[in-house]
This record gives structure tokens, C-alpha cells and sequence, in this order.
């Protein structure tokens, strides 16, 4: 904190100070129980972005001709640039840095009918949705654009986070993963100028959805209480869930696909 935010700070409970929009700046201002929250959701960010990366690497070569190819080696490269980001912040409070990057095995996936839910799977934190194979390039195409407009939802919401190194982070993040939005809708319009290739999108928007949706977490959530009391989240999971849904619909009706 700041010497005027130590000094407001200083005259109520943490927790309703950073409630009321109230900030911390430094690892050495972190009470325990906040350092564990804001672990949590740094940790879940890095390892979902890490394991994006390495799943949407894989369809480097499917991509339909080399301006896809450049913009799919462009995500792969900037995901994991979020990631190293967002885990220097976390080496501030010890992380090991290296050894992080690499103790999971970023690239597994479950098999294509796995019934995760929105249940957390294996020794990482990453969202349930990468846990799942991608197959092929219209398949990377549709994820990249469902997962991108949930992406621009979560970071609008993850901007006002009460860390706020943590906070001009994600501001600066956020035009890059819209931008990685962008191109997969430019991607998918190229996609459905066919029947064939419309069919395809169809069929794996169907797939990939309910995936993504479930991405937001459970309504009513206690995590996010507890969350919003260190003003680390504002808005509740529900609310976000509806300003994604309508965003998608928004993105798919002009391609016919809604």
C-alpha cells in the first residue's frame, strides 16, 4: 500500500477496506488469508492460460493456410506470455518460477467424452474446459472464439482485482486476448462461407459450449463471497455467465450460427 492507503486502511477492518475499492500493492502488505485467495485465482489463471497454450500449439499445422498459421503460432506465443506474466507476480510471494512452468504436463488431455462439469481435475489449477482435446482446425477455431468472448468477460471483471500489480496485469492483457478473439472470428467467417464448413462449426460449437459455460463456476458460490469480501471479485458468477451468453450470440448470429 501506498503511504495515504496504509493510513485510510489503518482506520477500518482490511476487509472493508478492500470492499470499498481499497488496494494493496506489495506481497508485504498481504494478510494470510488474502495471500491464499490471491494465490488461488493467480495460480488458476496461469495454469489455464499454460495449458492453452500448449493445447492450441498442437493446431499450428492444421491451420488453413499460413495467415492462420501465423495467427495460431501468435496465440500460442502470447498465452504463454499471460501465463509468465501474471507467475512473475506469483514469485513475488515465493513461487518458484521455473520449476512452476514445468512441473505439470501442460498438454494433457482427457479423453473427448470426459464428463468434468465444472469440477477441477488433476494436480493443476486450469479450467476444467482445458482439459479437453482439441481436434482439428475448426474445432481450435470455435474454442478460440467461445473461450476469447469469456476471456474478455472474466478480465473486465479481473481489472478492478484489489492486488494492484495483479490488476495492471490483466489491463494490459486484455487487448491481446481480444485481439486473439478477433482473429478467430475472422477464422470462423472464413470457415462458414461453406455449408460444409458451417456444418463443422455447428457441430463443434455444440461441443465446446456447454464447456466454456461451465468455465464461470457454480451460481450462488461461496468462493465468491469470500472473494468479493477481499475485493478480488465484484460481480457474481451468474451475471458474468449472462454477459458471456449474450456476447455469444452476438459473435455467432451474423455467421448464421447462432
Amino acid at each position: 500500500m501506498t503511504e495515504d492507503t496504509d493510513a485510510t486502511a489503518a482506520t477500518m477492518p482490511i476487509e472493508d477496506y478492500l470492499a470499498q475499492g481499497g488496494q494493496l500493492t506489495s506481497p508485504a502488505n498481504v494478510p494470510a488469508r488474502y495471500r491464499g485467495e490471491l494465490l488461488r485465482l493467480m495460480a488458476s489463471f496461469v495454469d489455464s492460460e499454460l495449458a492453452a497454450s500448449a493445447g492450441f500449439a498442437d493446431t499450428i499445422n492444421d491451420a488453413a493456410g499460413i495467415t492462420a498459421r501465423i495467427a495460431a503460432c501468435r496465440i500460442t506465443l502470447e498465452k504463454a506470455d499471460h501465463a509468465g506474466r501474471v507467475l512473475d507476480l506469483m514469485g513475488d510471494f515465493g513461487a518458484d518460477e521455473g520449476r512452476y512452468a514445468t512441473q505439470h504436463p501442460w498438454a494433457d488431455r482427457l479423453p473427448r467424452d470426459a464428463a468434468l462439469g465444472q469440477a477441477r481435475h488433476g494436480a493443476d489449477m486450469r479450467l476444467a474446459v482445458f482439459h479437453y482435446p482439441i481436434e482439428g482446425w475448426v474445432d481450435a477455431v470455435v474454442l478460440n472464439v467461445l473461450q476469447g468472448l469469456a476471456a474478455a468477460v472474466t478480465l473486465e471483471e479481473l481489472a478492478r482485482v484489489s492486488y494492484a500489480p495483479l490488476a495492471d496485469v490483466f489491463r494490459a492483457i486484455a487487448p491481446r486476448e481480444k485481439r486473439h478473439t478477433d482473429l478467430g472470428v475472422t477464422g470462423l467467417t472464413d470457415i462458414t462461407a461453406t455449408e460444409e464448413g458451417r456444418a463443422a462449426a455447428k457441430a463443434a460449437i455444440a461441443y465446446w459450449q456447454p464447456k466454456v459455460a461451465d468455465s464461470f463456476g457454480t451460481m450462488n458460490s461461496a468462493r465468491f463471497e469470500t472473494q468479493k469480501r477481499f475485493g478480488l471479485r465484484h460481480r457474481p458468477n451468474e451475471a458474468l455467465l449472462a454477459d458471456w451468453t449474450a456476447s455469444v450470440r452476438a459473435t455467432l448470429a451474423p455467421l448464421g450460427l447462432a
